[in-house]
């Protein structure tokens, strides 16, 4: 866990995501089922950054926080000793994949696609959330600042009195008794009843961007849609 919010992983991220469709596409068992031109992605936080990448972003990694600004985090020295310096990070090509056709992503993390430029390559459909509040390293007005930079009007949505992690999937009732963090929203917000409306409006839009017909343009198949999902 020291390393899940690492530079590499995110490096990694859209990399996996392409080896993921390879496979499915590819070796898996269900491969001669999915339309290759009907394949969608869902991410959210870092997943919804993933998805960013996988459809053109070019991410500026200099935008991140420098490590152990927070020095309670894990590996970093105690308050009072020298904290490890900055690198200037080199750019460095990311991974795209056009067979993706329309994204989803929730509350992303935007601080490194804060410049035209970083988003200036994604013009796959795209339907982009925000929660009121945020948190876990996720702004509200970056996300807001990303969907005014996109080349492609977003389908832009923000939940109000929602935070981050109200994007997560509602938590059983026994974990009301004592709840973990991933389980707390703001006082007001039904978890339960946004789902409802979170989940069919993003069903809607994939079904508007991945029906069977405009597959079957170039397919000339009935085969079913493929999605990724990633948090």
């Amino acid at each position: 866990m020291s390393q899940a919010n690492g530079l590499g992983v995110l490096r990694q991220r859209p990399i996996d995501i392409k080896r993921t469709i390879d496979f499915m596409l590819g070796n898996s068992a269900d491969s001669a089922r999915i339309d290759p031109q009907r394949v969608g992605f869902y991410g959210f936080s870092q997943g919804g950054y993933t998805g960013l990448v996988i459809g053109g972003a070019n991410p500026d990694f200099n935008k991140l926080p420098p490590r152990c600004s927070d020095p309670s985090a894990t590996g970093c020295p105690p308050a009072d000793q020298p904290k490890p310096a900055r690198k200037q990070l080199p750019p460095k090509l990311l991974t795209h994949d056009p067979r993706v056709k329309a994204i989803v992503v929730a509350d992303p993390l935007s601080v490194v696609f804060q410049t035209a430029d970083s988003a200036k390559n994604v013009k796959v459909p795209l339907q982009l959330w925000s929660s009121q509040f945020g948190g876990d390293g996720v702004s509200p007005a970056d996300v807001k600042r990303l969907a005014r930079l996109l080349p492609r009007t977003p389908d832009f949505h923000v939940v109000p009195n929602a935070v981050h992690l109200s994007f997560l999937t509602p938590c059983p009732p026994e974990d009301a008794r004592k709840p973990s963090q991933a389980c707390i929203d703001a006082p007001g917000f039904d978890r339960i009843a946004f789902h409802k409306t979170f989940n069919a409006d993003v069903l809607a839009f994939f079904r508007r961007y991945l029906d069977e017909d405009q597959g079957a343009k170039t397919s000339g198949s009935g085969h079913e849609a493929a999605e990724t999902v990633v948090q």
